[in-house]
Formats: structure tokens, C-alpha cells, sequence
């Protein structure tokens, strides 16, 4: 059985590529050192948009606006999503790119997401989780609330590098919170009675939970 490593690199030659761009908001993200979405994770995204066809889309961690801008596209440039970002730095260019790229499409909300979530009041289709790891339990009540139920909550990098899979005593001190708090997340993710969820090994760790809908 060939080795993950090699089935990845297998799968990722078979990528047809962004559009031009959208390759140039990734790349001038990589070059200033802002974390985007692995290929995986992009491919991934591309295709639940598609299948999915959300109206209303969250992103909890924007980023410079790539993930936003890439979901945006893959849903023909229809869903109205509104991502959240606290870093300032970040927001300068996630404003600039949104405008320059998206048609309004795309909000930025900026700020803290424990502020903003409690904040937002009409429902969406889809939700993206990619912001601090160590939030994610934090944030999940108000993210499961702002879903509609048959909504797709995704949340990355579940698997932290594989150190998800090591005990505690394990990993690096400073990474211990951090760690047992994505484990209880996937804990919930799994057993919450209102979502049916999976975890998929790509990239960095992907889950995806569906909000069960009334009496289902």
C-alpha cells in the first residue's frame, strides 16, 4: 500500500489549478507569511460549495480573504458570505482583496469572533471554521445556532499536524490546551444527538457535521 505522502501528491497532480486570480491571492498571502488552506482543504471546499449550493455563508478566520474568496467563486459567485477577522494587519488586505475581487458579495466583519457570533441573527447554509484551534469549543454553540438545520459546518485542521492522535504528555507543554481542547471538540462534533459528522484525513484534518433537521 503506497504511503499517504505519495497518495496526496498523486491526487494533488491531478488538481486542475485556481483560477489566475485567485492563485495570486494564495500566493501573496504564502509570501507574506499568512497561513491559507491546504490544496486538499481547497478541493474539498470547492466541491461541498458545489454540491451544497449554500446561499449564506459563515467563515469563522479570514485570513487575507483567500478561503472566503475561494468558496465564493465555486458557488458561481452566488452565496453572500460574511467572514470574521481580529488581526489588523490581516483586515487591511482581506478589505482590499474583497473589494477588489468579490462584487459585495463578500462582508468582512472584523473583530473578535466570541463578540461577533452572539451579534449575528439571520441563519446560514454553511459555516467555515478556520480560525484559532483552541476557540473552536468556544465558538461552536453560537456557530451551531447560526445554522440551518441540513446546514454543513466544516471545520480544518482537526488533526493538528498528527499530534491529535498522541497523548498529552506527548506534546509540547505550551501545545497541551490546545490539544485537549480539539480532542473534546471532536468528542462533541461525534456525539452531539442534533449533528451527524465524519473526520477526514486530507491535508490537515478535516471535519464535516450536517445540523440534523427537526424529528430526523
Amino acid at each position: 500500500m503506497p504511503d499517504r505522502e505519495r497518495i496526496a501528491a498523486f491526487i494533488g497532480s491531478l488538481d486542475p489549478g485556481l483560477p489566475g486570480w485567485l492563485a495570486d491571492v494564495e500566493a501573496e498571502a504564502l509570501r507574506d507569511g499568512v497561513p491559507v488552506i491546504r490544496k486538499e482543504t481547497q478541493q474539498l471546499l470547492r466541491f461541498l460549495v458545489s454540491l451544497h449550493r449554500p446561499e449564506r455563508i459563515l467563515e469563522v478566520g479570514c485570513g487575507t480573504g483567500f478561503s472566503a474568496l475561494l468558496m465564493w467563486d465555486a458557488g458561481d459567485r452566488l452565496p453572500k458570505i460574511d467572514t470574521i477577522e481580529n488581526y489588523e494587519p490581516r483586515i487591511r488586505k482581506a478589505k482590499e482583496n474583497l473589494e477588489h475581487y468579490s462584487d459585495g458579495s463578500v462582508r468582512l466583519l472584523e473583530g473578535d469572533a466570541h463578540e461577533l457570533l452572539p451579534g449575528l441573527k439571520e441563519p446560514y447554509d454553511m459555516i467555515f471554521m478556520d480560525a484559532a484551534k483552541g476557540q473552536y469549543p468556544a465558538f461552536l454553540p453560537e456557530v451551531l445556532r447560526l445554522l440551518v438545520p441540513g446546514g454543513l459546518l466544516v471545520t480544518d485542521n482537526v488533526l493538528r499536524e498528527g499530534d491529535i492522535l498522541e497523548s498529552r504528555f506527548a506534546v509540547r507543554r505550551r501545545d497541551r490546551t490546545i490539544h485537549k481542547r480539539m480532542r473534546g471538540y471532536l468528542y462533541e462534533l461525534m456525539h452531539a444527538p442534533g449533528l451527524v459528522s465524519t473526520i477526514l484525513p486530507g491535508g490537515d484534518g478535516a471535519a464535516l457535521s450536517v445540523k440534523k433537521k427537526e424529528n430526523s
